[in-house]
């Protein structure tokens, strides 16, 4: 039986092969699955910023994009995968408040979260193999470790696997 494993905000968790990986919550926020199909070692990490750069307080690692996935990647192999096999499936980044024509980058924080992700996975060569990012609504993401499925809960928008 398929057990659930939640991951919270700034949270990550790894899972072995029949168990469903689920977060709720990301508007800006990314959630990013990562696979290893021979090990069938599945991961997620829910990140809520960019770069752990750009913070004081940056202890918390699966906050941010840059250490999460590094940490995330870090927790798969000591599960047996290896960082050549993993692949990606990625959900959120939204834009969830408007700030009309005044709006500054530094508050696109969805934008700049998806950005960060693709980029730091792009640096650690993991493809993506399939993604819903953007617009203005949040989502609730859960991953199927055995089917490597995203299913991908909106508000308004319906439901979709990617």
């Amino acid at each position: 039986m398929n057990q659930i494993v939640k991951v919270g905000m700034a949270d990550l968790k790894v899972v072995k092969e029949s168990d469903v990986l689920t977060t709720l919550g990301l508007g800006s926020c990314v959630g990013i699955a990562l696979y290893d199909k021979v090990k069938r070692v599945a991961g997620l990490a829910h990140i809520m910023l960019p770069s752990s750069l750009q913070i004081k307080n940056n202890q918390n690692q699966a906050k941010f994009a840059d250490t999460g996935i590094a940490l995330l990647i870090e927790e798969m192999i000591k599960e047996g995968a290896s960082a050549a096999r993993l692949t990606a499936k990625i959900a959120g980044g939204s834009q969830m408040f408007s700030f009309g024509n005044n709006g500054s980058d530094l508050m696109k924080i969805g934008y700049r979260n998806s950005i960060a992700t693709k980029e730091i996975l792009t640096m650690y060569k993991i493809p993506i193999l399939a993604e819903d990012t953007g617009g203005n609504y949040g989502r609730t993401i859960e991953f199927y470790a055995t089917s490597r499925d995203l299913l991908v809960k909106t508000i308004g928008y319906g439901v979709k696997t990617i």
